[in-house]
């Protein structure tokens, strides 16, 4: 039988979010049940609550970093067994059959991936997202958290983490790549983190000053504040990998210049208006523009895997359900050092029950 469980959901684009009852289905052949231990807020919820990226299917439950542990599983389940520590990440579903799948890059499914929340599945039914108490998912669209992972600061590595992780690997970063990373925030931390685990020399490049002692702590060697222009004949040429992590405006030309020769800038945030640049920005240095869309299911494992090796965890602030609508308006306005996840116990009122 079907779950009833508890989460929250905005009933409404822009409303504050709610509790309500939702239903997981029943655990199929290949499915698991997951009681969530947290969820991290992502700066996307903030976005798919507000429809910026189009309509939203409401009420919408959001949440795609989620950790927690099986407590069923469906009778062909191969992977994992109860009481196994899993996580759930930004994608539950895909075409499994286009080139993009069998190499392991189902975030570029030709068919489009399904989205853990504000997606539907094959049955056109909603699927909702980790703030909640409960999560029904195919076993292959979860990944396991090692031990040595605390399952609160692990919970942002789903999203944030492999975001971060993704270009930093396929760029082949190593000892003495000179990484810059522009913005200090959710995925910005964990950036410098990865590539300081990596053995890069990190920078970060800020609008302020303000972060540098952070900063520093993170593993980045300096901070600059771009808010000088002068930072940006200084630094000239000065990085092979750029990661820009900041949905905000930037110069892209003035940022590009500071790539070397051969360097690359990758844009991870989704600025609100298009961006441009000028094409001598990258002929002068045969320099590249690029996006990266967090990872597949294999990748976030690696990341996973990566961070346990290396003790790289997020920085985080636990919240409660209660305290979810404060906690998303302080995202909006940047106040957070530097994810919020949720406690997904809080939730747990009235605790779950079978449904029909």
């Amino acid at each position: 039988m079907p779950l009833t469980v508890p989460a929250w959901a905005a009933p409404a684009p822009g409303a504050p979010l709610e509790p309500i009852t939702i239903t997981r289905r029943d655990p199929g052949d290949h499915d698991i049940l997951i009681e969530i231990a947290y969820t991290g807020i992502c700066h996307t919820d903030l976005h798919h609550l507000r429809s910026d990226w189009g309509p939203g299917i409401f009420p919408l439950v959001p949440g795609h970093e989620i950790t927690g542990t099986v407590t069923a599983v469906g009778p062909a389940v191969t992977r994992y067994a109860v009481g196994d520590r899993v996580g759930v990440g930004c994608l539950i579903d895909s075409c499994r059959r286009c080139p993009a799948c069998l190499r392991g890059d189902e975030q570029y499914c030709a068919r489009g991936h399904t989205a853990t929340y504000n997606s539907r599945d094959d049955r056109g039914e909603p699927n909702h997202g980790g703030y909640s108490t409960h999560l029904v998912v195919d076993e292959r669209y979860a990944v396991r958290v090692p031990d040595a992972l605390p399952l609160d600061r692990a919970a942002p590595l789903l999203c944030a983490g492999v975001t971060a992780y993704a270009p930093l690997a396929r760029h082949g970063v190593t000892a003495g790549t000179r990484v810059a990373v522009v913005g200090l925030g959710g995925v910005g931390h964990l950036a410098v983190r990865i590539a300081h685990a990596m053995g890069a020399e990190v920078t970060v490049l800020s609008r302020s000053p303000r972060k540098k002692d952070d900063a520093l702590r993170l593993g980045a060697t300096a901070l600059h504040a771009t808010s000088d222009p002068e930072v940006f004949e200084k630094l000239a040429g000065s990085f092979d990998l750029i990661l820009n992590t900041v949905s905000g405006d930037i110069d892209l030309d003035a940022h590009l210049r500071l790539l070397g020769l051969d360097g690359t800038l990758v844009g991870l945030g989704v600025p609100e208006r298009p961006v441009t640049f000028g094409m001598f920005s990258l002929l002068l240095g045969r320099r590249s523009v690029e996006g990266s869309l967090f990872g597949g299911i294999a990748e976030t494992q690696r990341t996973l895997d990566f961070c346990a090796r290396h003790s790289v965890v997020a920085e985080t602030e636990k919240v409660t359900a209660a305290g979810l609508n404060e906690a998303l308006g302080r995202l909006g306005t940047g106040d957070v050092r530097y994810r919020f996840v949720i406690d997904a116990a809080s939730f747990a009122s009235p605790p779950a029950t079978a449904g029909r």
